[in-house]
């Protein structure tokens, strides 16, 4: 028996393809969107909310392709070492790497703290909230940024740890990630682009180590009992998260993120209201 229905695949899927790459965190929203439906958090339903991530990283991969599947052309420093020399041709994913190592390593670390966390909606309410107000402000406080669009290691590195903020539900990995560039004086397009590619190796790993549990915890049967639900969702959030990634480009590029801001803390107070106030959020 699926422990999913098709239209809750459906509805977890646009969710996560709409709110993968916008900085309103899609776990938050897939933890909002589970509990609206009524869905039962099983283990199985745990670990379909990472592996449809796979769906939306392909997206990416997809939208950028040109970008993503290029050596560095431009010559090596004078001098360089054999090394030095291979890693300048590689750069781009040499600079991939060193932004996910810190969230790697943290998220194996820490890895059943964060799935506590996974279970409150709590958190990820106070989390919009306060996620939201920062980007209310956000603009202002990196306005004094360069338009240099260059990526060094450090600043790859420097991203990496901003990442690691997003393992709190409700943050958002891409809220995180684009701020860790502007904060390095990436400007805003640049800092979302490679946002949205620091994403694939992360999703990436997540989606393998989740997939990796729950075969390791006898979850073989789970998985042949739910292939469907994972198929559909990972078409739906690939598709979704395309469309979702042209509008997010275009759109924060021109107006900023407050009004990704004023989302938050309106989602996030409504959440907290009712909570407070003991009712449920479950719609159905």
């Amino acid at each position: 028996m699926e422990d999913l229905t098709t239209l809750e695949t459906v509805v977890i899927a646009i969710v996560e393809g709409l709110t993968e790459f916008l900085p309103v965190s899609s776990t938050g929203h897939m933890i909002i969107a589970q509990n609206v439906l009524g869905v039962e958090s099983t283990e199985f339903v745990k670990a379909f909310t990472f592996i449809i991530q796979f769906g939306a990283i392909l997206s990416v991969v997809c939208l950028y392709w040109k970008r993503f599947f290029r050596l560095n052309r431009e010559p090596a420093p004078a001098g360089a070492s054999a090394l030095k020399r291979f890693l300048h041709k590689f750069d781009f994913y040499w600079k991939l790497l060193v932004a996910f190592i810190p969230a790697a390593v943290l998220g194996l670390l820490f890895s059943d703290a964060i799935d506590a966390m996974l279970e409150s909606v709590t958190v990820v309410a106070v989390m919009l909230i306060v996620g939201g107000v920062f980007m209310l402000f956000c603009d202002k406080i990196f306005s004094h940024g360069s338009e240099d669009t260059k990526l060094t290691e450090k600043r790859a590195f420097c991203i990496g740890l901003f990442q690691c903020i997003s393992m709190i539900p409700g943050v958002s990995r891409s809220m995180a990630t684009i701020v860790g560039g502007m904060a390095q004086k990436l400007t805003r397009k640049a800092a979302a682009e490679f946002s949205f590619f620091l994403a694939v190796p992360t999703m990436f790993a997540a989606t393998v180590y989740k997939m990796f549990k729950l075969f390791k915890d006898g979850g073989t049967e789970i998985i042949m009992n739910n292939l469907s639900p994972l198929i559909v969702g990972n078409v739906v959030a690939f598709v979704v998260a395309l469309l979702a990634i042209k509008f997010f480009i275009s759109f924060v590029t021109k107006y900023g993120f407050k009004a990704f801001g004023w989302y938050r803390i309106i989602v996030g107070g409504i959440i907290l209201i009712m909570l407070l106030t003991g009712h449920d959020l479950r719609m159905v």
